[in-house]
């Protein structure tokens, strides 16, 4: 399984997925699920993955073949949108290539992207593309994506992140997301990916593998974990009565 997640405040794009593909008591395999496309100055995009192994490299494979194609290429559209397409497009003709043969087998075609990013002349945009090469954009009201094991980590997004919210804060928000992940499903784990694009540069801001000796992800760890205690026992305990002298009965 996985876990991957980006939003998109004012100040830019912040990207997080972990690398865990398979999970079980004597196997696990760790695959990155971030990939760049990048002209600096000129434009900048990051797709992030989920879904069965070979149909998402299928599929980003698929978009790096296409990079010499003035029509296909990921780099020379137009717009976020119309990039956005060209991977559903790509999805959808892995779909026409392999879906039979999948099935076959046993093998469900669920790739999902997130696909995000920066044009110059535009401001940065934000993607979800379904395995029907379909897709839908961030909103004011809805900042963030997450592709895979989701549930655990929306809680603490959906009280944080804000339109005003700093590319800083928004990343420690994601990663205190991907641990509570972690901490509940085995699915999922490091290392980590952490990218930030900020407005306006059409480049990777900043790049960072964080592994599970990462100094600053080991600090918010503990720290997250020792607030949520303190907060627990701060709040008002429940008015339970107490038990009755068994003798006056």
């Amino acid at each position: 399984m996985t876990y991957c997640v980006a939003a998109a405040v004012d100040e830019g794009l912040v990207f997080l997925s972990d690398s865990r593909t398979n999970a079980g008591l004597d196997h696990i395999a760790t695959f990155r699920k971030m990939n760049f496309f990048e002209m600096p100055g000129e434009r900048v995009l990051v797709l992030l993955c989920a879904g069965n192994l070979s149909v998402t490299q299928s599929v980003i494979g698929l978009l790096h073949d296409r990079l010499a194609s003035a029509r296909h290429s990921i780099l020379t559209q137009k717009s976020m949108a119309d990039s956005a397409k060209v991977v559903g497009d790509a999805v959808r003709d892995v779909y026409q290539r392999d879906a039979d043969a999948l099935r076959a087998h046993g093998i469900e075609f669920n790739p999902e992207f997130i696909v995000g990013g920066e044009i110059r002349g535009e401001t940065p945009r934000l993607f979800h593309v379904y395995a029907a090469g379909n897709f839908i954009e961030t909103t004011a009201e809805t900042r963030y994506f997450q592709l895979g094991e989701a549930k655990y980590g929306k809680p603490i997004i959906d009280r944080v992140i804000r339109a005003d919210s700093s590319l800083a804060t928004t990343a420690k928000c994601l990663l205190i997301s991907m641990d509570s992940t972690i901490r509940s499903n085995l699915s999922v784990g490091m290392p980590l990916d952490l990218a930030v694009l900020r407005q306006g540069e059409q480049r990777v801001t900043m790049h960072r593998s964080i592994g599970a000796d990462d100094a600053y992800f080991r600090s918010i760890r503990e720290g997250w974990g020792e607030a949520l205690r303190n907060a627990f026992h701060a709040l008002p305990e429940l008015a339970v009565p107490a038990p009755q002298d068994q003798s006056q009965r």
